[in-house]
């Protein structure tokens, strides 16, 4: 007997998200242009265009690894460490996850998004996403280290542990908040 699919939120492909940022690209746009000429427009958008070719199956390999991650992920065992009713031992495991994922964004998102999919709540989310943001151990050895040493890297890791955990739990708290005024599912 096998699993029943993974209910995902329908989203629109186009909302005011996308629309914000059409419209700050087209402004840009029409600035350059009419600020620089064409031959400057025109070689930014060639630019822009070999990045958005070199990125793109990056992006499509996350995504692929994110969907075979929700499904390969047993439900329980997530609903059991990282879900809802996980408690404050969740929000560490997402916390802890999040300083040992490698990758950049195009990596921890679509990874974060599968695993909401299969049953982590949303405090969880935030608590990885947080610590891979500010505890990530891939940053501070190419990073922090070499540029600013073991005194301060030490002492800003000190004062950034709790900040997942808390922005974890306040997520969570904010999540049920909004839950309980407008209903399951809403």
């Amino acid at each position: 007997m096998s699993e029943a699919p993974i209910q995902r939120r329908p989203r629109r492909s186009f909302d005011w998200s996308t629309a914000f940022i059409a419209v700050a690209v087209a402004a840009a746009a029409a600035t350059v242009y009419l600020r620089d000429g064409q031959a400057r427009f025109l070689e930014i958008l060639v630019h822009d265009f070999y990045l958005f070719v070199d990125i793109l199956p990056k992006v499509l390999a996350a995504c692929i690894i994110a969907a075979l991650v929700a499904v390969l992920m047993p439900r329980e065992a997530v609903l059991r460490w990282v879900g809802a009713e996980s408690g404050f031992l969740g929000i560490v495991i997402a916390t802890l996850a999040g300083v040992i994922c490698p990758g950049g964004p195009i990596t921890i998102f679509p990874v974060a998004a599968a695993f909401i999919a299969v049953g982590a709540d949303i405090g969880a989310a935030v608590a990885f996403i947080t610590s891979w943001t500010l505890l990530g151990y891939a940053r501070v050895l190419v990073w922090e280290l070499p540029f600013f040493g073991i005194d301060f890297v030490t002492w800003r890791m000190i004062a950034a542990v709790p900040l997942p955990i808390v922005a974890g739990l306040l997520a969570r708290y904010l999540a049920g908040v909004i839950a309980a005024r407008t209903g399951p599912g809403a």
